[in-house]
């Protein structure tokens, strides 16, 4: 079958057994198009072709270079999509009433409750995400297991728990090593999580959640990287090779070639088997 249209961030769900199964995206410029299941093309050849075209995912023009995730430069500076409490939650004052791009927007999304994690990518790292966005935050950055450290009424307070923890946990993923499925750990994250519940600031201390559940998450892969290579689209407008699995939002191929969805978006495609 042959699909065609703008690629966004693959969509992922995780059923009762922990297995993550995955949707390639594919939208009609900014109009939702078709999704296509992918899990069922792991082990065979695909065809990605880029057709030359990258639109805006905000408004839709045609660019020529992608800021963000699939943005222009005048949506990039100026869209709630990319407004920097989304990279720094700590710098979100939504619940203040004070907006940084967009108040309106801010509100919605960012007075709300929100999550401060721990996750085991490559390594142990803290991060934050809305609770609606739970497990799929997990699932997009890779991580194997996961376990819920606190819970906030708005994005501010766990931005500021994930601060006071940069010192002892790393807040970044090794994507390399999370691709090739290497995993550097010396303790589980129940004991990592009671390791770090002193670091986290007296006046925050409330929001700690007294649930230890491990989630763990199984990604569809038939064999990992020994070496990773990234593709890019406008280097390689045509990728014929076999799928061999998909983590976080990588495809990995039998080459030891990876490419990540998410950071394509907006680009125009045509995908078949």
């Amino acid at each position: 079958m042959e699909y065609s249209g703008n690629i966004r961030k693959m969509r992922a769900s995780l059923d009762e057994n922990g297995n993550v199964h995955y949707r390639m995206v594919l939208y009609d410029n900014t109009e939702p198009g078709v999704e296509v299941s992918l899990n069922e093309l792991i082990g065979e050849e695909i065809e990605i072709r880029f057709e030359d075209q990258i639109n805006c995912v905000v408004t839709g023009k045609k660019i020529r270079k992608a800021y963000g995730e699939g943005m222009s430069w005048d949506a990039f500076k100026d869209s709630p999509y990319a407004v920097e409490s989304i990279i720094r939650p700590e710098l979100s004052q939504a619940h203040l009433g004070i907006g940084l791009r967009d108040l309106e927007w801010e509100i919605k999304n960012h007075v709300t409750p929100h999550i401060t994690y721990l996750s085991l990518t490559s390594g142990i790292k803290v991060g934050v995400t809305r609770k609606t966005q739970i497990p799929t935050r997990w699932i997009d950055q890779g991580a194997v297991e996961a376990i819920v450290l606190a819970e906030t009424p708005y994005r501010q307070a766990a931005g500021l728990i994930e601060v006071a923890l940069k010192g002892f946990v790393a807040d970044k993923t090794n994507w390399r090593n999370m691709l090739k499925n290497v995993l550097t750990h010396s303790e589980g994250l129940v004991e990592a999580k009671k390791s770090v519940l002193d670091k986290i600031p007296e006046e925050l201390k409330e929001f700690i959640s007294p649930d230890d559940t491990i989630t763990k998450i199984n990604f569809p892969v038939i064999s990992y990287p020994e070496k990773v290579k990234s593709l890019k689209l406008d280097k390689e407008a045509l990728i014929v090779k076999r799928l061999m699995g998909i983590k976080g939002q990588y495809l990995l191929f039998d080459d030891d070639t990876v490419i990540n969805i998410r950071s394509h978006s907006g680009y125009k495609i045509t995908i078949n088997n």
